[in-house]
């Protein structure tokens, strides 16, 4: 193990965050950095239990102990090696992922959990600097070829395993770069790009192909449409990793007032604003500039979209969550190691908004086409046995408020089913995501499906593993047998 009395002697530390009236005025990632003595200071607190909780709480199985240990030893070349063997890309979870492995860490049942996920970023930046991050070539190829639809976490991390397995591998996008969800829905302060593009340069110099602006199974007059059937006839296997595309929206429809001008949905706002960032527009043809904002969601995306409404100006910031506020501490009903239900601050959080819970939207209201007002009321929040909860208005309770700018982040119900979904006849199950069977395939030979258009709305460490589970599969199917991990199940559950 690392420091056997570590975890005694120093208190839990995580990197500072710049000044928030500094970092409104750039789209930079928010923390400073990092002392490297104190990453290892930090790796030290690892206490390496019996039973490590940290690996079953990753979907990846992380092998945390080891790589704990070895930062602890400065031996971060090895501690690259025990990353990469259950990660592809730990510079996006180090940034991205909300940690259920700290949920999990054996420490924090009395005092403060490892930072793993800092030290994971340590380590994957470490790596980069020192040039150890190198294509990986497969040493024979198969002839085999697969198409993955879809570039996001999912999609990627699938691709680059089979890539690896010597399989041809064609990653198919219908935005006009890589990187889906990763490219256009992650704002820069959480992500910046090169950090992504660094990644995919080396997939392609791996072999891996990539084609933008390609939109399997899209509407037959669509200049990007390429066929689903086709690439089912002419590839030996598809991957689906297409996502959960398909918006929350107001209910109950048509919601009053929901075609105003200036009520849009999150993922309408935050790709042109990254398109900014990235050069391709030089205004936002959405902005929150002097305007008073009202958020609809209380989760990540809701949070993407103030972190952004403040650093283009808004005059005002709301954040409404229908559901009551969570408990400072860990709630009871979540015991650890399960994923706590707590009151989380996000660096954006911090930057200047009003968090407003238990409440519930009624209406829009504006003037000339566009929305100038909302309306809503107080609820009270009850569960029933199986944890579902209902809502009751509270009488008396009725408001109205000013906006100008409403973004809805309520999340995503699922995969676009008039796509390749349907060109491909896929089934469906009750939920509306795509059926597929223990070994990641679908109801149509050779089509497989992973990631978030399987398994529902979930989190990016969900979408590598899936990623990874249904290369093992692919390769299997098409060679008999593999040597590639599968870290989950397709019958596992995200933890939030």
């Amino acid at each position: 193990m690392a420091d056997p009395r570590g975890f005694l002697l120093h208190q839990r530390k995580t990197p500072t965050m710049r000044p928030v009236p500094v970092r409104l005025k750039d789209w930079h990632e928010v923390y400073e950095d990092f002392d490297t003595q104190e990453v290892v200071t930090q790796a030290s607190r690892c206490m390496d239990c019996g039973i490590p909780f940290c690996n079953n709480g990753c979907p990846l199985g992380n092998l945390i102990p080891d790589w704990n240990d070895l930062v602890y030893r400065n031996d971060w070349r090895r501690a690259i090696e025990a990353l990469h063997a259950t990660n592809n890309f730990p510079e996006f979870t180090g940034r991205l992922c909300p940690a259920p492995c700290e949920a999990a860490c054996v420490a924090g049942i009395h005092t403060d959990a490892v930072t793993i996920k800092n030290i994971e970023l340590s380590i994957i930046e470490r790596a980069w600097e020192e040039g150890w991050v190198e294509p990986v070539i497969a040493s024979k190829k198969t002839g085999r070829t697969v198409a993955v639809v879809g570039s996001g976490p999912a999609g990627l991390a699938a691709a680059q395993q089979l890539t690896r397995a010597g399989h041809d591998v064609t990653v198919f996008e219908r935005a006009d770069r890589i990187g889906g969800l990763l490219r256009y829905g992650i704002p820069e302060f959480k992500m910046e790009k090169q950090y992504l593009d660094r990644r995919l340069g080396q997939m392609e110099a791996e072999g891996t192909v990539f084609r933008t602006n390609a939109y399997v199974g899209g509407p037959p007059d669509h200049p990007d449409r390429v066929s689903a059937a086709e690439l089912a006839d002419d590839f030996d296997a598809v991957v689906l990793a297409g996502g959960a595309t398909l918006w929350r929206d107001m209910m109950p429809a048509p919601f009053p007032g929901r075609d105003l001008d200036g009520v849009h949905q999150a993922m309408e706002y935050l790709p042109p604003s990254n398109r900014v960032q990235l050069g391709d527009l030089d205004e936002p043809p959405i902005s929150a500039e002097g305007k008073a904002v009202v958020i609809i969601g209380g989760g990540d995306t809701g949070a993407d979209c103030l972190g952004t409404a403040n650093r283009q100006g808004a005059r005002s910031v709301h954040q409404f969550e229908i559901m009551d506020r969570p408990p400072d501490e860990r709630a009871e009903s979540t015991p650890w190691p399960t994923w706590p239900l707590m009151f989380r601050t996000a660096s954006a959080h911090e930057e200047g908004v009003e968090r407003v819970f238990s409440v519930q939207t009624t209406e829009f209201i504006g003037t000339d086409g566009h929305i100038t007002h909302l309306k809503g009321h107080r609820v009270r929040v009850e569960t029933d046995e199986s944890g579902r909860p209902s809502f009751t208005k509270v009488e008396g309770s009725e408001f109205t408020m000013e906006a100008d700018l409403v973004l809805l982040a309520m999340g995503f119900v699922g995969p676009e089913a008039d796509t390749a979904i349907a060109e491909l006849g896929l089934e469906l199950d009750e939920r509306g995501l795509v059926r597929r069977d223990g070994k990641w395939r679908a109801s149509r030979d050779g089509v497989f499906v992973c990631g978030d258009m399987g398994r529902g709305q979930s989190l990016i460490v969900w979408a590598i593993a899936e990623g990874r589970a249904c290369a093992a599969s692919v390769d299997e199917a098409l060679m008999g047998s593999t040597l590639l991990p599968s870290p989950v199940k397709p019958t596992d559950r995200p933890l939030s």
